[in-house]
């Protein structure tokens, strides 16, 4: 499986999935500036949305949306445990904290890191996520993950996102639990695999 991916964006989350999962990775990288891969393509071409990260199968079948890539990843090997079974209450758990980091935390970073953005709106959103963090502390309490004691996509997702704190002047110390859970999911051999490959770590 072939994975469109820009080095720590959104696209870092089902890269680190593959890894968990035992899936050989091949990377494609992509410029989000200009829109190109690495050998020029347009990647419009190859996802017309423009955006990272793109999950191209064996088959030329695509995945456009890092929510769908990730559960899609995790039911390749099921024995991985990185995602509930199909059909049980857990899985819907699952797909209620995945749908909750897209729309209530990811996309407030999309303006964060506008510069055309006004710092009154950026103060604004900076706030809202504080108040998302703070729920988040308080669900996972002193679990290691957001569904427990495993790893799961949604804790990928999770700690992709709040590595960008720091480039939109968010301090993670605020949250001490939000803070150790995150360090504690960058020592896991998989994710520092993943960094590694991205380039995000030497």
């Amino acid at each position: 499986m072939k994975l469109y991916y820009s080095p720590g964006a959104c696209s870092l989350s089902p890269h680190i999935v593959m890894r968990e999962a035992g899936i050989p990775v091949q990377l494609a990288r992509v410029d989000t500036q200009t829109r190109k891969t690495e050998d020029g393509t347009d990647f419009r071409t190859i996802n017309s949305k423009g955006y990272v990260p793109t999950l191209e199968l064996p088959d030329g079948q695509r995945l456009t949306e890092g929510t769908a890539i990730v559960q899609y990843l995790a039911d390749q090997v099921p024995t991985r445990g990185l995602a509930p079974a199909n059909g049980t209450f857990e899985r819907v758990r699952l797909q209620e904290w995945l749908n909750f980091i897209a729309t209530e935390v990811h996309k407030q970073f999309s303006t964060l890191f506008d510069p055309k953005a006004e710092d009154s709106l950026k103060a604004r959103l900076i706030e809202k996520v504080g108040e998302r963090f703070d729920w988040v502390c308080k669900q996972l309490g002193s679990r290691e993950y957001l569904m427990g004691s495993g790893f799961t996509v949604a804790d990928a997702y999770l700690y992709t996102i709040l590595n960008w704190t720091r480039h939109v002047g968010i301090d993670l110390a605020r949250w001490p639990v939000l803070s150790a859970y995150s360090a504690r999911i960058a020592q896991r051999p998989q994710v520092r695999e993943a960094l590694k490959a991205e380039g995000l770590l030497k």
